[in-house]
C-alpha cells in the first residue's frame, strides 16, 4: 500500500496533505454530529490520521489520536455506560495506526536514501563494480566497469555476465544457499573480443529473497604475465580426489575465510591449515587462493 502512494508524502506536499487531513477531520466530525442518533462514524478518523502520519512527529500523532477519539466519543450514538473505556481503546487504536504508518514511511525513506547514496558511491568509484541478477544479467554497472568490459559500447545493463565473466555466472548458479564472499582470478572478455586476466572480488546477497551477486573487477594481465612461473594447471578433464579435510578447507576458502578463521572453525592448528592449502594448491595446479577458487568453481562445484 505504501509503495504506490509514497509520492503523496513527498516533503513538497506537506502543507496540502496536512490541510486535507484537517479538513477530513472537520467533515467527519460534522457528519458524525449530524447523524448522531443513527450511526457512529468514529472509525473514519483513521484515514486523516494515516494521511498526516508522514509529516507529524510521534508526540503530535499521539495527541491527534486522542483528539479524534474524543470527537468520536462526543458524537457517538452508543450507550455511554462504558464511554471512558471506549475512549481509551479508541485513542490507542487511532494513535497506534498513525504511529505504524509513520514508521513504515520513515523506514522507506531511509531505505531510499541509503540506495541513492550507495548508487552515487558506485557510480563515482574508480573501481569496476557490477551487480548481477539471479538469471545472470547485469543489473548495475558503473562507468569504470563499462570502460573495462564494454569499451566499444559502454553499455552493460541487461547483458549476460557470462559473455564477459563466465566464472561469475558459475558462482551465482553454484547452488550454495549460504551467502559468501571470496575472490578469484579468471579469464575475462571485452566486447571487442579481447581477453584478459581479471582479479574478481565478489559476494552473494539476497534482495527480497532473490539471490544476487556483487563484484569488483580489476585487470591484472600485466601482473600475471610478470609473475608467471612454476606449475601449470591441469587441463580439467580429470580432477584429483580430495579427502574430507581438504574438502572442508576448500569450502571455507571459497567462503572467503582467512587461514586463522579456517583453523578456528575446523579446530585445526594454523600449520595444519597451511599444509592442507599447499596440498590443494598442488592437486589443483595453482599458486594462490584466488586461482584455487576458480578451480573450485570449475571442478569441485558439487563439493561446495
Amino acid at each position: 500500500m505504501v509503495l504506490p502512494l509514497e509520492k503523496l508524502w513527498d516533503p513538497k506536499n506537506r502543507a496540502a496533505v496536512l490541510t486535507a487531513s484537517a479538513s477530513m477531520i472537520v467533515v467527519i466530525a460534522l457528519v458524525d454530529w449530524w447523524t448522531l442518533p443513527y450511526v457512529a462514524l468514529g472509525f473514519l478518523y483513521l484515514f486523516p490520521i494515516m494521511l498526516a502520519a508522514g509529516f507529524l512527529s510521534r508526540p503530535t500523532l499521539l495527541v491527534l489520536g486522542v483528539f479524534c477519539a474524543v470527537l468520536s466519543q462526543t458524537f457517538s450514538s452508543l450507550d455511554s455506560t462504558w464511554r471512558v473505556s471506549r475512549l481509551i481503546f479508541e485513542a490507542l487504536a487511532l494513535s497506534g495506526c498513525g504511529l505504524f504508518v509513520s514508521e513504515l514511511l520513515r523506514n522507506r525513506r531511509l531505505s531510499l536514501e541509503t540506495q541513492q547514496r550507495l548508487r552515487a558511491l558506485v557510480e563515482t568509484s574508480p573501481a569496476a563494480i557490477l551487480t548481477i541478477a539471479q538469471n545472470g544479467s547485469i543489473e548495475l554497472a558503473n562507468h569504470s566497469a563499462a570502460e573495462l568490459l564494454a569499451p566499444a559500447s559502454t553499455n552493460l545493463l541487461g547483458q549476460p555476465v557470462a559473455a564477459f565473466l563466465p566464472e561469475l555466472q558459475k558462482a551465482l548458479q553454484s547452488g550454495n544457499e549460504a551467502q559468501f564472499r571470496t575472490s578469484m582470478q579468471c579469464e575475462a572478455h571485452r566486447d571487442t573480443g579481447e581477453s584478459f586476466v581479471a582479479e574478481v572480488w565478489f559476494s552473494t546477497f539476497k534482495e527480497g529473497g532473490t539471490p544476487k551477486l556483487a563484484a569488483i573487477i580489476g585487470d591484472v594481465t600485466e601482473e600475471q604475465r610478470a609473475s608467471t612461473s612454476g606449475r601449470v594447471a591441469p587441463d580439467g578433464k580429470e580432477r584429483p580426489s580430495l579427502n574430507s579435510r581438504q574438502v572442508a578447507v576448500l569450502r571455507l576458502v571459497f567462503e572467503g575465510l582467512s587461514s586463522q578463521e579456517i583453523a578456528s572453525r575446523l579446530e585445526m592448528t594454523p600449520s595444519a591449515v597451511k599444509n592442507t592449502l599447499q596440498q590443494l594448491f598442488f592437486k589443483s595446479g595453482v599458486n594462490n587462493r584466488s586461482q584455487l577458487v576458480r578451480v573450485a568453481l570449475e571442478r569441485y562445484r558439487d563439493l561446495l
